[in-house]
């Protein structure tokens, strides 16, 4: 387990859901927390109950979509905090279920509402680790933590958009990692690929097997997180079960979507509503 007491931590979106549960887990840990989040409220309210518990948590309003926002902002961090000591990539949307329609439900879809995933869930995470990483690379010292999805490794019929998000997410780690092991950097990266946590987001999602593939409660997802972190694991997958899709895929695809039909995969977006 690596020390991180002191560290300054930065966690996109974490006004809400797991951001917020993994910023009083680090905070309490005795590290220095900032939370970059559009909603203003609930990010005055975090600090707020942070003061209460005198813990470091401190609240930047930042839309990680808009490039030109997420490198002023950094500017700002650094200037305020110091360096930044790990980077955890946490923001997140999904499309509200689509309309109907009588071809694949991607074509439901609003055009806004994709541009807007794959801007939150893919390429803001390019603006955020330019922002940070040059320096974490000069002192070789830090750590990027890539939330992804188990959606970002096995598509999901109703999730077109979130998958081509969470799948770009999953590389985008990967190819760093590998980068940085070239470069010999002390630099560590971390990708985490849960299965739908009730935080909300995925409100009405149901299993076929929730005794395999259970919806992961946000207590105990953010608890194997932060200790993924502090072990410096390269990638997390929760629930273990999920690690057989590595093996579907040496299967003929016709073979890995009966499989997928199986476990309800098909299906678990069919009273989907999401956050309200």
């Amino acid at each position: 387990m690596k020390n991180i007491q002191d560290k300054l931590i930065l966690i996109t979106g974490g006004a809400s859901g797991i951001g917020q549960l993994m910023a009083f887990s680090f905070a309490e840990k005795k590290t220095r927390v900032v939370i970059w989040d559009i909603n203003e409220t609930a990010l005055e309210l975090l600090e707020n109950e942070a003061r209460k518990k005198s813990l470091f948590i401190r609240g930047m309003v930042c839309d990680v979509s808009d490039r030109n926002a997420v490198y002023s902002q950094a500017q700002k961090l650094i200037a305020d905090f110091g360096p930044l000591d790990i980077l955890v990539n946490n923001a997140g949307v999904v499309s509200k279920k689509a309309e109907n329609t009588t071809g694949p439900a991607f074509l439901g879809i609003p055009d806004e509402s994709i541009i807007k995933n794959i801007n939150i869930n893919a390429l803001s995470l390019f603006w955020t680790s330019k922002a940070f990483l040059p320096s974490m690379i000069e002192r070789n010292s830090g750590h990027i933590v890539t939330i992804s999805s188990v959606a970002g490794i096995i598509g999901v019929k109703g999730l077109s958009d979130y998958c081509a998000g969470k799948f770009a997410a999953f590389g985008f780690d990967e190819a760093l990692r590998m980068e940085l092991r070239r470069m010999k950097s002390a630099v560590k990266t971390t990708v985490v690929c849960p299965f739908f946590i009730n935080t909300g987001m995925f409100d009405g999602v149901k299993t076929r097997f929730p005794l395999v593939l259970p919806i992961l409660k946000k207590e105990y997802a953010v608890k194997k997180i932060v200790k993924a972190v502090l072990k410096n694991k390269k990638r997390l997958i929760m629930p273990r079960f999920v690690y057989l899709v590595y093996l579907l895929r040496l299967l003929p695809p016709a073979m890995m979507d009966s499989i997928a039909d199986f476990f309800g995969i098909s299906r678990a977006m069919g009273d989907f509503r999401g956050r309200s």
